[in-house]
Formats: C-alpha cells, sequence, structure tokens
C-alpha cells in the first residue's frame, strides 16, 4: 500500500484514491471536500460515516486503519474509491478505541467523575458558545457535591446543553419515539416532546444511570464487577450524572446524524450518481455514522441503483428502524420503513453481544420513561440495531460471522450478522463498541458489495 493525500488537503492516510467529505450540523457540505469527492475516480465508491469521536484526527485514524484491507481483497476489475464521512459530534476521551494509541484509548487515571481538558475541550467545540454551562457542568462534576440542589442546577444546565426546549421536529424512529425519548413531531405516537431522561427526576435519572455503569462494568478507571459498588450517599451519583452529560451528547448526535444523512450526505450522493451513473456506491457507518448512512438512503430517488451495498457497523438506532409495522404498535413503521429496496444488493446489519454501549445505555436511555418494570427493566421495544440485529423485517436472515463470510450474504434486503467473535474487545462504559477495525469486517463489506475476488 502507498501512502495517500487526502484530496482537497488534509492528513495522508494508506489507501488511495481518498477524499474526506465534511458536513456541518446542519447537514451543509463543505464545497471543497465535496468537490475533492467528485473527482475521485473509481468503479466503486466506498463511504464510511464515522460515529463519535474527539476530532477530524481521531476519524481519520479510524477510516485509515478500517480502509487498510480492502485492496488486498477485492477482484481485479475493481478500482476502489475511499470516502470518510467527517460530521459534528464528540468521544468523551474515556471512551475506549482499541487499538489506537494509549494517551487516545482511555482518560489519564485519578479523573474520577471530573471531566478531563481533552473531553472539556471537545465538549466547547461540540457546543460552541456554552463555556459558562460547560465549566458550571465541569466544577460540580469535579466537587461532587453531597446536595440535591446540585444535581438540580446539574440537570438543568444538561437540559439547556441538549436543547430539548427547542427540538427540531426530526422524524426520529418511531419505536424510541413512543417511549417518550423522541422528537417532538412524534407527538402523533402519544410522546411527551421532551425526553423523559431531561424531564424525570434527577437524582432518580443519575441513580439509574449509574446502576447501569454497576452492570456495564462499573465507571472507567474503576475495577470492574464487585470491586465497584454503588453505595448509599449522593456522592456516589455523580458517576450517573457524568453518564447524564454523556447521554446529551448521544442524543444531541442522534438528531445530527440523521440531519447529515438525509439532508446531507444523500444529496451529494444523488447529484454525485446523476453525473457518473456507471459509479457504484457502498455505504458503511459506524454507530451514529451507520444512522447517517441510513438516512441518506431517504434521498435516493424511486428508482435508482446506484447504492450498492449497505455495512452497519454497531448501528446506534433502534432494530425496528426498517420495520413496515412496529410489533408494539400496528399502527406504526420505523423510520426507515422500506429504505433497503432503495439499494440495490444488501442492507447488513453487523451487532454483537459485547458492545455495552448499546447493550446498557442505548435502552436504558430509550426506556427511561418511568415504566412500571422500573427503568433497568427489560423491554425488547428499546433496543439498538448494532446490539441483537434488524427486528420486525420478514425474511430478514441471521448469520454468524463465520456463515456470512464462507457462504456470502443474500443479494438484496436486510441481514443480521453476529460480529461477536471479532467485536468483543474495549472497556466499560462503551464495551466492544469501537472494536470494528479487523479485516473479517473489511471482508463482509466487499462480500456485500459484491467486489470480491
Amino acid at each position: 500500500m502507498s501512502d495517500a493525500t487526502t484530496a482537497g488537503g488534509g492528513i495522508g492516510i494508506g489507501v488511495a484514491p481518498y477524499a474526506e467529505l465534511t458536513f456541518d450540523a446542519d447537514g451543509d457540505p463543505d464545497p471543497g471536500t465535496r468537490d475533492a469527492v467528485g473527482l475521485l475516480e473509481a468503479t466503486d465508491l466506498l463511504v464510511f460515516a464515522h460515529g463519535w469521536n474527539s476530532d477530524r484526527s481521531t476519524s481519520t485514524r479510524l477510516f485509515d486503519r478500517f480502509y487498510a484491507p480492502f485492496p488486498e481483497l477485492v477482484g481485479p476489475g475493481v478500482r476502489l474509491g475511499f470516502v470518510g464521512v467527517v460530521w459534528p459530534s464528540i468521544r468523551f476521551s474515556d471512551e475506549p478505541i482499541p487499538d489506537f494509541d494509549p494517551h487516545g484509548a482511555l482518560a489519564e487515571p485519578g479523573h474520577g467523575t471530573a471531566l478531563d481538558p481533552a473531553t472539556l475541550r471537545a465538549l466547547g467545540e461540540f457546543w460552541p458558545g456554552r463555556v459558562a454551562e460547560l465549566d458550571r457542568v465541569a466544577e460540580l462534576l469535579e466537587e461532587r457535591p453531597e446536595s440535591q440542589a446540585a444535581f438540580t442546577e446539574f440537570g438543568a444546565l444538561v437540559r439547556e446543553l441538549a436543547g430539548v426546549d427547542a427540538v427540531d421536529p426530526v422524524d426520529l424512529d418511531p419505536a424510541v419515539a413512543v417511549s417518550g425519548v423522541g422528537a417532538v413531531g412524534a407527538a402523533a405516537a402519544g410522546a411527551p416532546p421532551v425526553p423523559a431522561i431531561f424531564t424525570e427526576d434527577v437524582l432518580e435519572v443519575c441513580r439509574a444511570l449509574a446502576e447501569g455503569l454497576v452492570e456495564a462494568g462499573g465507571p472507567p478507571g474503576v475495577p470492574a464487577g464487585p470491586g465497584f459498588s454503588l453505595g448509599g450517599g449522593l456522592r456516589s451519583l455523580w458517576n450517573g450524572a457524568k453518564e447524564l452529560l454523556r447521554q446529551a451528547t448521544y442524543y444531541q448526535m442522534k438528531k445530527r446524524a440523521g440531519v447529515v444523512g438525509e439532508h446531507g450526505l444523500g444529496p451529494v450522493l444523488a447529484e454525485l450518481a446523476a453525473r457518473r451513473p456507471a459509479l457504484r456506491i457502498h455505504l458503511i457507518g459506524h454507530s451514529f455514522g451507520a444512522r447517517v448512512v441510513s438516512f441518506s438512503l431517504r434521498a435516493v430517488p424511486d428508482g435508482a441503483r446506484y447504492v450498492k451495498s449497505a455495512t452497519l457497523l454497531q448501528g446506534a438506532f433502534s432494530h425496528y428502524s426498517f420495520a413496515d409495522r412496529l410489533p408494539h404498535d400496528k399502527s406504526s413503521g420505523g423510520a426507515l420503513r422500506g429504505m433497503q429496496r432503495k439499494v440495490d444488493g444488501p442492507v447488513v446489519a453487523c451487532h454483537s453481544p459485547y458492545d455495552s454501549a448499546l447493550k446498557v445505555f442505548y435502552p436504558l436511555a430509550s426506556r427511561m420513561a418511568g415504566d412500571s418494570a422500573g427503568l433497568l427493566g427489560l423491554d425488547e421495544r428499546w433496543g439498538a440495531i448494532g446490539h441483537d440485529g434488524v427486528q420486525a423485517v420478514s425474511g430478514a436472515p441471521r448469520l454468524t460471522l463465520d456463515a456470512a463470510l464462507s457462504a456470502g450474504v443474500p443479494q438484496a434486503g436486510c441481514v443480521s450478522v453476529d460480529t461477536g467473535s471479532v467485536v468483543r474487545r474495549g472497556g466499560p462504559p462503551s464495551g466492544a463498541h469501537s472494536d470494528i477495525c479487523h479485516e473479517e469486517l473489511a471482508r463482509l463489506v466487499v462480500a456485500a458489495g459484491r467486489m470480491g475476488r
């Protein structure tokens, strides 16, 4: 492999030709990066949207690591072009990315609930113009006062940062919206206008999130298992308070991902395909980036066949998104119902039981509506597609990774692939959520796109 310089400028990576396509929070593309993508000479264009990350260098390293195996995997008639989709998201520095350099994988020991400088700086970029609010949030997390009033203040600050009082009516997953975690526009499904995670009693929310941390192996930097317990004092609930702040960033990223996909990436690819009708496009997304590429399908014109495959790696959105009818509400369908038919090939949902972010915290936030089962009660309505694959879509097979690689995947429609045999490394709180840089997953993308030797 030869070194390649990012088209349009930027950090070089080890595959070529490569370009980064950058969007702002409203889904508007950077014109220079959009033009650079249009100049890539290829028969097959791989378009990979990252999930959460701290900065551009983090996403570029992810693209570099994930794309590395591809040139050796494709057939002689395939000329690959590589695109990295960069959009405004955030990763707390205590969320590990396996195989990345140590200083970027985990926060420095001793921070506890305090925000380390890298995370505070990233939050300032994620929520520009909110320096005063973030400074106060950081102060409370560092001091951990044993005061109900302090928790009330913290909850109000997080609510303000999340912008839950001025939510655009984005069409979020109805499977989530009916839980009370969704958009204002979900009123038809009986959802309150503000996610319950931000409106329930803040102490109870922080307690539930702290218990979720116990379930996920303990807070970062604290030994997993019986070495960590919740305890009875208010001070211990600040672990849950930090998790509430993290959930606020997830909530914001989830909304942004849908906007960037439908109003940004989708139109850019549609325009590119109109100019280059022979180009074959293969979508890849990780975490909320899987939501980005999935929502981009809404912009595919009826009858167009340029999207040849979509591979969703640990997708952080509802496992009912592609369903025509929700099992618990037959009058509603998923937010992406029927979108798999916009793909001239398979939609492959990769899932792993070792992903704590999706196994514990995604459903916890989704079902935090004070239902009788309790905040930690099991309820399949709140599952993520990256935890247990596509649900409630008839004829969607479920395969092991070995079976998918040996026998192939279906030529069309949704398919779930259990990738837990390789996606299994990572510490609390996110577990194996970011453990995606494996040749086996690259081979799965190649198989889905029918690009192999």
